[in-house]
């Protein structure tokens, strides 16, 4: 975890959970964890009666929420490995109108973000699990559980301009 929190990976309202345990919690919260974030605890507001969830900084993969709701078209890919796919696909059917095109591949047209859809279906991963997800409306990517070797490789490819779409001086 020491590595991804270098790398920018690991966020201070990042959801991780130990060894056995089911339930996802900030790694802020972890008291482990929480030695790699001490500038978050002092920057921290006091507690409010309804406190707000922290501000995710802009990444590639992950797209600010404005607060208006439009309908977008996602392609999801999972490779399932720790155990049954259905809860994984009854999340994807909760998050709008799907269609499972192949064993581990969806379509989904949904208002949700990216980043929500991302988010909602990472709680349903074992830790020997992966999902890619695509918002093919805002040519836009977000995935989980990659090594760095290939989150690095997929942002490199996903951030490239195509060869036909270069303009020449």
């Amino acid at each position: 975890m020491g590595a991804f929190h270098a790398e920018g990976r690991l966020a201070h309202h990042s959801l991780v959970a130990r060894a056995g345990e089911e339930q996802f919690h900030p790694a802020g919260e972890d008291p482990e964890l929480a030695k790699l974030f001490p500038s978050a605890a002092i920057a921290e507001p006091a507690p409010q009666a309804a406190p707000q969830p922290p501000a995710e900084p802009h990444r590639f993969g992950r797209e600010p929420e404005s607060g208006i709701a439009e309908r977008s078209r996602f392609v999801i890919i999972s490779d399932m490995k720790s155990g049954s796919i259905s809860a994984l696909e009854e999340e994807i059917f909760n998050l709008g109108p799907a269609y499972r095109f192949m064993p581990q591949s969806w379509v989904l047209t949904s208002e949700a973000s990216l980043n929500t859809i991302r988010h909602a279906l990472m709680q349903k991963l074992g830790k020997l699990d992966t999902i890619f997800v695509v918002d093919t409306i805002h040519d836009r990517a977000a995935w989980f559980n990659f090594g760095p070797e290939a989150d690095t490789r997929v942002r490199r490819m996903w951030s490239r301009t195509p060869e036909g779409a270069r303009k020449t001086a």
